[in-house]
């Protein structure tokens, strides 16, 4: 049975490249996949299930192609995306996962998520995230006019792009204690997430001195980032997104 993993594509009007990159993936490489797993953040921004947009529109129609043709698709929602409904999921083909998701990998206990809630160092970040997760705030969101959650999606990007560059990059990565709490508490020892834009397999020593692995999915920019795992292997693959698309 072979898996893929994928995560941050940050897919928007303003990068159509991205756009067909994945469109052609879900037409190629997905194809030969049991089962497709997104990791958070496949939009850029998502201001409701109702906005059917061109972008969503065409999102939708290749997933549901993807999953009328025998792969099963699963979603964990991101920090961009994380009020994406079960109107979306259901259109796409899609289930939606709970924001840490234990499974079986490879034979070993695994854990998906998308990875912002590890990056506990970075407190005013946290904070968003516990507001932005109110339920009854993102009812209030999602019946504003669609024109007035552009704005307010707009605006967030905006604040979010300046307090990045005001960040340093260790406070905006994950924190090793947070990681090896997450493991411990559902004694895991796989993890693989998203987020921070640094694709890499890490090891992770436990307090038992157990070891575990954390293996981190790239974001989808100059190139296109997936984790394969089959029968075989374990394998985090890239190449180059044409700019031409």
């Amino acid at each position: 049975m072979t898996k893929l993993f994928i995560a941050d594509l940050h897919l928007s009007e303003s990068r159509p490249d991205l756009t067909q990159a994945f469109i052609r993936f879900l037409e190629t490489d997905a194809r030969t996949a049991d089962e497709l797993y997104i990791l958070g953040d496949l939009f850029e921004f998502w201001i409701g299930d109702d906005e059917q947009s061109p972008l969503q529109q065409q999102v939708t129609k290749a997933l549901r192609t993807l999953a009328d043709h025998g792969c099963q698709l699963f979603y964990s929602h991101g920090n961009r995306d994380f009020m994406i409904g079960r109107r979306f999921a259901r259109e796409c083909g899609m289930t939606l996962l709970p924001p840490i998701y234990a499974c079986e990998l490879a034979g070993e206990k695994a854990l998906l998520l998308h990875g912002d809630q590890l990056c506990t160092d970075d407190e005013a970040y946290q904070r968003f995230r516990r507001i932005t997760s109110w339920p009854w705030l993102q009812w209030i969101f999602l019946h504003l006019p669609l024109s007035r959650r552009v704005k307010i999606a707009q605006k967030i990007r905006q604040g979010s792009h300046k307090g990045k560059q005001q960040k340093s990059r260790s406070i905006m990565d994950v924190t090793p204690q947070s990681v090896i709490t997450c493991f411990e508490q559902h004694k895991a020892t796989l993890m693989i997430h998203g987020h921070t834009h640094r694709p890499h397999i890490h090891p992770v020593t436990l307090s038992n001195q157990q070891q575990a692995r954390r293996i981190v999915l790239g974001d989808w920019d100059t190139d296109l980032w997936y984790l394969k795992i089959d029968d075989r292997d374990i394998n985090l693959l890239s190449r180059p997104i044409d700019p031409a698309l």
